[in-house]
């Protein structure tokens, strides 16, 4: 029989407990294994950042807790840390929205393929939000944009951003290697570079191509992207 941790005890054995709506002040009540609600009065919804848990490290968790105790708080998890980082990216460009919206339209789409491809959350998501991460400095050092120099400033930069968060390391450097080949197909041959590498590619298409040629969209597309999620998401955008 596993000895039942008490540091567990809040996930096996959750309670009520009160939390202020940050936009209308009302006592919400939200259960010690959730990290959302929604408020009664404003209807706003409510988020909180859960803790690091012993579940993380302990070769015992999932028997501790369960494998559904353990799913929910993984996943209550890997929103925590997406939130995080979205947070983190848009106070690192403040007033460059147009690196956020970017940003967020990549993670979206990177979201979309995740459904279809087999890759790893816990290294596409946060390589999707903080891969252009290193823009700000190249244009700052350089007075260029251009993706060598982005790539590379941007791995450092990430690295401090996300051994905040109790990520493994491992996870972190795969992560920061991606970002410092993002613009560079066949330097890295995982399935997490591809579904970041075709989840930048959906946004960009549009900008560095003539979409109204289909017969040359077509060709461009079966040969640039590098997922077969990725080739139809473009074919059914772009009406192929």
């Amino acid at each position: 029989m596993v000895f039942k941790c008490p540091g567990s005890i809040g996930l096996r054995q959750p309670k009520p407990e009160e939390i202020k709506c940050p936009s209308c002040g009302t006592e919400v009540e939200i259960w010690t294994d959730e990290v959302k609600v929604i408020c009664p009065d404003c209807k706003s919804l409510i988020r909180r950042e859960i803790d690091l848990s012993c579940l993380e490290w302990c070769k015992y968790g999932k028997e501790c807790v369960g494998q559904q105790v353990y799913n929910t708080y993984m996943e209550n998890k890997k929103l925590t840390i997406k939130e995080k980082l979205i947070k983190e990216l848009e106070e690192y460009f403040g007033r460059d929205t147009k690196r956020i919206i970017h940003a967020k339209n990549v993670l979206n789409f990177a979201e979309e393929l995740l459904k279809n491809e087999k890759a790893d959350w816990q290294i596409v998501i946060p390589a999707s939000i903080l891969h252009d991460i290193g823009i700000k400095v190249a244009e700052e050092k350089y007075g260029s944009s251009d993706g060598h120099y982005q790539e590379k400033e941007g791995p450092e930069i990430a690295r401090k951003i996300l051994l905040k968060y109790g990520l493994k390391k491992e996870d972190v450097e795969e992560i920061c290697n991606i970002i410092a080949h993002h613009h560079c197909p066949g330097e890295i041959d995982s399935n997490n570079f591809k579904v970041l590498y075709d989840a930048d590619r959906l946004v960009n298409l549009k900008d560095e191509v003539d979409t109204k040629d289909k017969d040359r969209l077509k060709k461009l597309i079966d040969k640039i992207f590098l997922t077969e999620t990725g080739k139809q998401m473009a074919k059914k955008i772009y009406k192929i």
